[in-house]
């Protein structure tokens, strides 16, 4: 029985920069970035981070159907929480039983593909989930805020309904420093470009793939496709050249498009391959960090069968052009407003009723009365309709489709990012939530308009360093689907 990748998912945020727009914001002080301002990147929301992206890809990933891991694995290298379980918190959204086996893995950028041949090689028979999602910051002015973007992939291993069987997998580690964050520092230091290229990606790659054919027998000019482990187009023709692969095996690294994912960016460029292949297709999936990742794939024949995932082409092609540089700066932590009293006020979240509750908000669980059939969120110790005192059937609201009742555009109470959009969403179950409305921008919000939950930052405690997480209403263009 065959073992590998059973479906696969996407999440980049929609707002794209653009940048022109970056290197005009810097005009007065570096001219010379005006010569890199060329394409577009990828910028989370205020209210997005490593956790938030994660949940979306895995969600993605899940709409292909299969079985419910049984463990999931988040690979960053800018988790949220030092000292909490990140991918525990991700399990919860998702739905997943208190019984799922949650890690969080970190330290480099190739730790999801890694994470990935960990998997493959153990070939458990549970199947289990993968996922890299990265948030990186960068200084203003910096390569790094040119190059960087934003997002998150997912992949699902198991040995039923594989549309990719594991080939093999080869591993070198060398503390080769092309870039580096201390925990004190939250911007990357960057080695010389032309000392990375010429001493990491050009002899560490190819010295792995080369163990990699030799230990499979299988020889590079089978490999139809190439996912590379960067963005950066110099480096993609690199490994073409120094694999001697042709160069339209190599994937496009999104450079122009959405940015460098960081730890997310090797399983996007293996989802992208998966897009692309037909049965038979071998796939190549490097990563690259103090060493270097390189996986086999051969596609099967149930690569071709439909599937409801939007996937990596759908998540690139969901944008919104934001040329507002300054909201971009706010939303990474780059640049403080000064957003007057009604932004003082204490945001502690009770942890203790945090616990009591996490059952019903964190997977978003309302309640059917057994009485008279009535969904509520939250589920109190009465039914709202028919006043009865029961046990409420559980009732998952994520997936529900629902409407906006009435809504608010709010630009006297406190949001990072006004004005403050709220109002009743009403499902189609009988439920009916008071939720805050984001994504807005290019979209029509209006009584009526079906909208789909994404699950998002509620607040930040800004006194306390903490986030407390919530489900949010994206109205829905007509284009798109839940």
């Amino acid at each position: 029985m065959s073992y590998g990748i059973t479906g696969f998912g996407a999440y980049i945020p929609r707002r794209r920069l653009s940048r022109k727009a970056i290197a005009a914001a810097h005009a007065w002080a570096m001219p010379g970035l005006a010569a890199q301002g060329k394409g577009e990147r990828a910028f989370a929301s205020w209210d997005e981070d490593a956790i938030t992206m994660a949940v979306e890809a895995a969600r993605d990933c899940q709409s292909g159907a299969g079985a419910a891991p049984h463990s999931i694995v988040l690979a960053s290298t800018t988790l949220p929480f030092v000292d909490r379980a990140n991918a525990v918190v991700v399990a919860g959204a998702l739905g997943l039983p208190r019984s799922t086996i949650c890690q969080d893995h970190t330290g480099s950028l190739r730790t999801g593909l890694s994470a990935v041949a960990s998997a493959c090689g153990a070939q458990p028979a549970a199947p289990s989930m993968i996922i890299a999602s990265d948030l990186r910051r960068a200084k203003m002015g910096s390569a790094q805020e040119m190059a960087f973007g934003a997002g998150a992939a997912a992949v699902t291993l198991g040995n039923s309904g594989v549309i990719a069987t594991f080939l093999g997998a080869a591993s070198i580690s060398v503390d080769l420093v092309d870039h580096y964050r201390t925990t004190s520092n939250g911007f990357d230091y960057t080695g010389e470009e032309r000392w990375v290229r010429e001493q990491g990606y050009a002899k560490l790659v190819p010295e792995t793939v080369h163990a990699l054919a030799a230990k499979t027998g299988i020889d590079l000019t089978q490999v139809r496709f190439v996912a590379p482990p960067s963005a950066n187009p110099s480096i993609c023709a690199l490994i073409a050249s120094c694999l001697k692969i042709a160069p339209d095996c190599v994937i496009d690294g999104l450079a122009a498009r959405v940015g460098d994912l960081g730890a997310a960016h090797p399983l996007l460029m293996l989802g992208s391959a998966l897009e692309r292949a037909q049965p038979g297709d071998v796939i190549l999936s490097l990563a690259f960090g103090q060493g270097c990742d390189a996986l086999f794939f051969r596609a099967t024949d149930a690569i071709t069968q439909p599937t409801g995932r939007r996937g990596v082409a759908g998540a690139v092609e969901d944008r919104f052009a934001d040329e507002a540089y300054q909201r971009y700066a706010a939303f990474s932590g780059l640049a403080a407003y000064d957003w007057g009293p009604r932004a003082e006020a204490d945001a502690k979240t009770p942890l203790t009723e945090q616990y009591r509750s996490d059952h019903q908000i964190t997977p978003f669980i309302g309640g059917c009365c057994p009485a008279c059939g009535q969904v509520q969120f939250p589920q109190f110790p009465l039914c709202v309709k028919c006043q009865a005192q029961v046990t409420f059937e559980p009732v998952r609201l994520v997936d529900a489709p629902a409407r906006i009742a009435t809504y608010t555009a709010d630009w006297l109470q406190y949001s990072p990012s006004p004005p403050f959009y709220f109002g009743l969403v009403q499902f189609d179950n009988g439920a009916r939530v008071l939720m805050e409305f984001v994504d807005v921008d290019g979209r029509a919000l209006d009584v009526g308009s079906a909208v789909r939950m994404v699950f998002r930052i509620k607040e930040r405690d800004e006194m306390r360093d903490f986030a407390r997480y919530f489900w949010k209403a994206v109205p829905l263009d007509g284009k798109e689907t839940r």
